[in-house]
């Protein structure tokens, strides 16, 4: 019995051991850069839209830049 749980536990941790794949770590180097890429552009969007709604609402005389006088 004991020999029998010696080799499965051999097992299980030289499984733990095996080196890393080469093409598996390019692949999730390229997702990881993929997805972060996304996400700063989405981020230049949201700024590129807010400035866009900035300068409608200014041309439109709806706000203004410049402070009233009291």
């Amino acid at each position: 019995m004991k020999r029998e749980v010696m080799a499965a536990s051999h097992k299980v941790a030289h499984a733990a051991y095996n080196r890393p794949s080469i093409l598996k770590e390019i692949i999730y180097g390229i997702m990881a850069g993929l997805a972060a890429g996304f996400l700063w552009k989405m981020h230049h969007w949201n700024n590129q839209r807010r400035t866009k709604e900035f300068y409608d609402l200014l041309e439109r005389g709806e706000i203004s830049v410049v402070l009233k006088d009291e």
